[in-house]
């Protein structure tokens, strides 16, 4: 047995119907466009040191060779990082007579603009404690730089 609604009310349930869908339809687009605005808020680099300095307790003299080798390093880890993908680079001196290796991380969500700044920020931290050492590492909130005499990974 069919039941047949009069054609009147079939038109008032479709028009119902429809209402809802366009509700729907509203609020999911709502919905997008309030996720598509949260994921493009822009953020600062958190430079606020969260550990602190470690140095290595050996010493450097300002004449030794290692002075240019650890300003090569310090420099390309700065140059290098924030472009390059997953910001995380390591890196050696070229210079044979006195060998420093690098390495430098950040946040991969960070711009390339607050890699750069956050690596500057931990660079300053490690001179302001560690000055003429042959080793040292700085770790901020959202990067970290270190440099050695020796080879390592992290």
């Amino acid at each position: 047995m069919f039941f047949f609604l009069p054609k009147t009310l079939q038109q008032e349930r479709r028009k119902r119907g429809m209402g809802s869908l366009v509700k729907m339809m509203v609020a999911v687009i709502g919905v997008l466009n309030i996720c598509r605005s949260i994921s493009m808020v822009r953020s600062e680099a958190n430079t606020n040191v969260t550990t602190i300095v470690l140095c290595n307790s050996g010493v450097y003299a300002k004449s030794d060779p290692f002075a240019a080798s650890l300003a090569y390093v310090l420099a390309e880890l700065e140059a290098v990082t924030p472009s390059r993908s997953g910001h995380d680079y390591y890196t050696i001196s070229p210079y044979p007579n006195a060998f420093a290796y690098g390495h430098a991380a950040c946040k991969p969500t960070l711009s390339t603009a607050d890699c750069t700044t956050c690596l500057q920020a931990a660079e300053k931290a490690i001179f302001s404690s560690c000055n003429t050492r042959i080793g040292a590492r700085s770790v901020l909130h959202v990067c970290t730089i270190r440099y050695e005499q020796y080879p390592f990974t992290e």
